[in-house]
């Protein structure tokens, strides 16, 4: 008999994290874990609900080492990893690069693989109370739906698979090819009703209820109805659709995220006068309103090092994904208007009076951050970044230093930005994350996307009016002025949600694909990489600093068109030459 232990080994401890550890301890008492096999989960309700708990367990966050955002213009991992093959464009059907971190077509199917074997036996199941079975089910549709929809914003179409294959099936498995992309939005939908259906309207945190589907579901149409996938003339159906109304895709989108507006449940997180501290709380506030679903951390059991991975150097942490000027620039000075350094006042000052959000997602030079280690507190014993050059006077003539956070640092140089920035969204300012993991959530669905989702459709309708009132609700949160949405309009309107969605949704993986799906990735990705040289010159006082800035390309970038697409693993189309290969590889 085949055994799962490795499921269901992985499945307890997230299992306890999450309130299974009665059922745990039952199974436990009754046959050791290396003995536990496929039969015995569909013998007893808590095997089978741990079962479950292994699919979240295995759901893609954004707190691993590598970033999404750092195969974008967002940020650059310092420790490359092989990101420079994807941003270079050079990716290929055998080699992913890191983009197969986000792109792991065996993985995903793996967790299909389990949700059509729940679907095979769950029947089998003595369940006493029919509702929790009904709810279990439905998060199972959930799985499924998300899953594939990771191929599907990857790879466009994707074998639409529903059974479990056996050493014996070699037949059917070869008979396998990939559905179209409309065929597989639609399964994704389908799924997604479901478990709307069958979940609650409300669960614990970090289980998956009806709000979670129908956001999954907003965010499914939102990428279905946009440009990528609705080309003009389009004749290739595994990446877009070869016919319809891309309008009444615009219009399923919109009805889809309204769904979600109408239950009153969520609202904008609005805690706090300071709208700086304001979002940066948002990721941080378990009990924030504004979170749909999340994946929940423990620092005992499944802590998360996002702070270990991107703190700074001079605080004994890793660097990291920094991020570039390329995203520093793209903040908006507090009133509406754009920041240049043409402009003699914001060169002299770039990190003064900037759209709130930045100073909550970005460290710079001279940000205020907490206290050094023992190691560094001698040398700041105040706390702030130190990423620049500093001139300093020792007495009898005028020396240099390097910051404490640059990669010349005497603290650790050798995981130094090479940007001149550091992340600061999702970061706990209380941990020390040098010797302790953090236990903040990795939220998957916030109401904030959801209003933006609303906000796209309504202007891709031409409903500019209720565009501009869902997107003054995001950007006035903010603490920016909504008077910029109100005289906006046509392409300008465009222009200024693009910008609300890439600020208020940085680094939270959907960059991108934005740029992907809006079509602007060939533009936006192949510029180089920016950061930024600082230099503090000491004045006659002997006491000031007067800083210069000078950006600097610190990495060269391509985007080919290939790259709209992920290419389909080679290993794949080996075993079922069936499995056609996406365009222009």
């Amino acid at each position: 008999m085949k055994k799962i232990d490795n499921i269901l080994i992985g499945a307890l401890a997230l299992a306890l994290s999450a309130s299974f550890s009665a059922c745990q301890k039952d199974f436990l008492d009754r046959k050791p874990l290396t003995e536990i096999s496929e039969l015995d989960v569909w013998t007893d309700p808590n095997l089978t609900k741990a079962f479950v708990a292994r699919m979240y367990e295995e759901m893609d966050h954004g707190f691993a080492e590598v970033m999404i955002s750092s195969l974008t213009d967002e940020s650059r991992f310092i420790h490359d990893y092989n990101t420079s093959r994807v941003l270079q464009g050079n990716i290929s059907p055998d080699e992913h690069g890191a983009v197969w971190d986000f792109a792991n077509w065996g993985k995903f199917y793996g967790v299909i693989r389990n949700t059509n074997m729940y679907f095979e036996n769950i029947d089998e199941v003595p369940f006493t109370d029919e509702n929790d079975k009904q709810q279990l089910t439905g998060e199972v549709h959930f799985m499924r739906a998300y899953n594939y929809f990771m191929l599907l914003r990857m790879y466009g179409g994707v074998p639409l698979i529903t059974e479990t294959f056996g050493l014996d099936d070699e037949e059917a498995i070869q008979s396998v090819s990939r559905n179209s992309y409309e065929e597989t939005v639609n399964f994704i939908v389908a799924e997604c009703d479901k478990a709307i259906e069958m979940t609650n309207d409300e669960t614990t945190r970090g289980v998956v209820n009806k709000s979670a589907a129908r956001a999954l579901k907003s965010r499914v149409l939102l990428y279905a109805a946009s440009d990528l996938y609705n080309k003009p003339g389009n004749s290739n159906e595994l990446v877009g659709y070869t016919s319809g109304s891309q309008v009444e895709r615009w219009r399923a989108a919109k009805d889809a995220a309204y769904d979600i507006i109408e239950t009153n449940l969520y609202s904008l997180y609005n805690k706090s006068e300071d709208p700086t501290e304001n979002y940066t709380n948002i990721f941080l506030d378990k009990t924030s309103e504004e979170t749909i679903f999340a994946k929940l951390f423990d620092r005992e059991l499944l802590g998360t090092s996002h702070d270990l991975y991107n703190g700074p150097n001079g605080y004994n942490n890793w660097g990291g994904n920094v991020p570039l000027q390329n995203m520093v620039d793209v903040y908006q000075m507090n009133d509406g208007s754009p920041f240049s350094w043409t402009n003699n006042a914001h060169k002299i000052a770039p990190y003064e009076n900037r759209d709130p959000r930045f100073a909550a997602t970005i460290l710079y030079n001279g940000a205020p951050w907490k206290q050094r280690g023992d190691n560094g507190i001698g040398l700041d014993p105040v706390g702030v970044i130190q990423t620049a050059q500093y001139e300093y006077w020792n007495g009898s003539s005028v020396q240099t230093r390097w910051g404490l956070d640059t990669r010349n640092s005497p603290i650790e140089s050798w995981n130094g930005t090479y940007s001149g920035y550091y992340l600061r969204k999702f970061m706990d300012i209380t941990l020390n994350a040098q010797f302790i993991r953090g236990d903040q959530d990795w939220i998957f669905f916030r109401y904030a996307e959801v209003l933006l989702n609303y906000a796209e459709a309504c202007i891709e309708l031409g409903e500019e009016a209720e565009a501009k009132k869902y997107l003054k609700m995001v950007r006035e949160r903010a603490g920016m002025p909504g008077s910029s949405v109100d005289n906006a309009s046509g392409q300008a309107l465009e222009n200024l949600y693009r910008y609300e969605r890439r600020v208020e949704l940085a680094y939270e993986g959907h960059r991108f694909f934005d740029a992907r799906r809006w079509m602007t990735a060939k533009e936006d990705f192949s510029k180089p990489a920016q950061g930024i040289v600082i230099y503090g010159k000491l004045q006659p006082d002997r006491k000031t600093l007067v800083y210069s800035y000078t950006v600097d390309n610190i990495q060269d970038r391509s985007f080919p068109e290939k790259m709209y697409f992920i290419p389909i693993p080679i290993g794949e189309i080996r075993k079922n030459e069936n499995i056609e290969q996406n365009p222009n590889y």
